[in-house]
């Protein structure tokens, strides 16, 4: 899972907003200002039924992450948080 859905940054910060272009999400900022250091995201390539291949990312960490539990759910409330 993606820390972005716990940080303090993810409505603003330009890694998770990659992140939402790759999985064709709607975005929580169109033009964010953040811009962190060094994130590391995991690009996971999966089998999916009937031949087709599907690319997970994930930021996986980030030195400028601030722990902000429930931050994603609050901002998108009764939205399911993204897997």
């Amino acid at each position: 899972m993606c820390i972005c859905v716990d940080c303090r940054w993810v409505d603003r910060c330009q890694a998770y907003h990659a992140v939402e272009r790759q999985h064709g999400v709607a975005h929580l900022c169109d033009q964010p200002e953040f811009r962190p250091l060094q994130p590391r995201i995991h690009v996971q390539v999966q089998d999916l039924p009937d031949g087709a291949v599907g690319v997970e990312w994930d930021v996986r960490a980030c030195p400028d992450f601030q722990s902000d539990p429930g931050r994603w759910l609050r901002l998108r409330p009764g939205e399911a948080v993204p897997a």
